[in-house]
């Protein structure tokens, strides 16, 4: 078949060339014996493959499948549970190659053969990607790139494409580079991101389980991300082929620019690394800063700390104040804090009376505590109109925002003394009037 397509674009010329190939390899091999052998191997290897996956696949799957048996085995048995759907074409692939051996002593040949392979093949991918991958970000990349590469190797074409981006060469400026570098950084990119969240996520969750302290879990999780981040880095520059002797440079002017423009991240940086170190102040602790900022610590970065507080707004803290200002922390390692409340008896009290039946009152709140000290009801004063007292307590938590332990402890206060009958005084004022009262007119 010739066609004159010299007025057209070189693309269109060589679609066209293609498809010419492809129609005259279709003719050839449905004209010769050896290719239609090859279709009846190729037929029965799928059906035999059929007929023993019907067969093997039950008997498989009861033999993998743990059921309500829990083992050290279990999560292996159920990973490789989800592989049973790859068995079909697969095992149509190993006979596909059998029945390949065979036709190439026969007529030296194997094209057809050697194209239903590579069709099984694709169908086991596209199987993979749809049945198997779960996570959506894996799917994702299989959907756009395991597939279309599955797709090109079954048409035989994927050396051409390899070898075409190869010597596609593009640039900017002095840089330049082969389109095969961008395609192999972006699949390898991606997937060592994906590695790297998932070992990342496993390893954190692994080092919360330790009973370490909380500031020192912190660190290791960070020091962790920092690694496995930075090595998968190093990893891709070596697959696009960047040499990384390169970097030098690069490291030298973040260098100066870490000295000059970047002062302050850099000290932030530095001083986290202290905190975490020191676990002067960790996640979950309750701090207050000269400067007036309080609040629980729900998240510590490389730059700052987050303080959340108990009306809801967050507070963004530069790691260096905690490091260059007065820190008070109402939670370290878990310390129980002091309050005390205040309240007040009528001078018919006898006041001997009163701690026993405070202190005994108050220690029936299930949040106040007997160690380091139980409560502590002292005489603060004789005030004008009734005497003063105050009762310690101490309780593992802060006095606000879910926790009311002042409240609780005032109402146990007033209950006990109602119950006792002792008077809580009001203000009372004496009048005194000298000399005799004025006479009233009547009218």
């Amino acid at each position: 078949m010739k066609f004159d397509l010299s007025e057209y674009p070189p693309i269109v010329q060589q679609i066209a060339d293609y498809g010419v190939q492809g129609y005259e390899l279709a003719m050839g091999w449905l004209l010769s014996p050896a290719a239609w052998s090859q279709f009846g191997i190729l037929v029965g290897a799928y059906l035999l493959a059929v007929l023993i996956t019907r067969r093997m696949r039950p008997p498989l799957q009861k033999l993998i499948d743990p059921g309500d048996k829990q083992s050290i085995f279990t999560s292996a048995r159920l990973f490789v549970l989800q592989f049973l759907p790859l068995v079909l074409p697969l095992l149509a692939y190993l006979l596909t190659g059998i029945g390949e051996q065979i036709v190439r002593s026969i007529f030296d040949s194997g094209a057809v053969i050697a194209f239903g392979k590579r069709v099984f093949m694709f169908l086991a991918v596209r199987i993979f990607v749809r049945d198997i991958l779960k996570d959506p970000f894996l799917t994702l990349l299989g959907r756009f790139i395991l597939i279309p590469i599955a797709a090109l190797y079954m048409l035989g074409m994927l050396d051409f494409v390899i070898l075409q981006l190869t010597e596609t060469v593009v640039g900017a400026g002095n840089i330049q580079f082969s389109l095969i570098s961008v395609v192999r950084g972006v699949i390898a990119g991606s997937l060592l991101f994906w590695l790297g969240q998932w070992s990342n996520s496993q390893t954190s969750s692994l080092i919360q389980k330790q009973e370490i302290r909380p500031s020192l879990r912190q660190l290791l999780i960070k020091v962790v991300e920092f690694t496995i981040f930075g090595a998968a880095f190093l990893i891709l520059m070596n697959v696009m082929g960047i040499n990384l002797g390169a970097l030098a440079v690069l490291g030298g002017a973040i260098g100066v620019g870490l000295g000059f423009g970047l002062q302050k991240i850099a000290s932030n940086f530095i001083s986290g690394v202290i905190l975490l170190v020191e676990g002067q102040a960790t996640v979950g602790d309750y701090v207050e800063l000269d400067g007036g900022e309080k609040g629980q610590i729900v998240k510590m970065t490389a730059r700052a700390a987050i303080l959340e507080t108990f009306d809801g707004r967050w507070i963004v803290v530069p790691n260096e104040d905690f490091i260059t200002t007065r820190v008070v922390n109402y939670s370290d390692s878990g310390s129980a804090n002091r309050y005390e409340a205040e309240f007040s008896v009528s001078y018919d009290t006898d006041i001997n009376l009163i701690p026993a039946i405070i202190e005994a009152a108050v220690c029936k709140h299930p949040e106040v505590l007997n160690l380091p000290y139980p409560p502590d009801c002292e005489l603060r004063g004789f005030g004008d109109s009734g005497i003063d007292f105050a009762v310690e307590f101490w309780v593992n938590g802060i006095d606000d925002g879910p926790n009311k332990y002042t409240s609780d402890v005032l109402f146990l206060v007033w209950n006990a003394l109602r119950d006792n009958n002792i008077e809580i005084p009001y203000p009372h004022r004496v009048v005194e009037i000298k000399g005799a009262f004025p006479a009233v007119v009547s009218q």
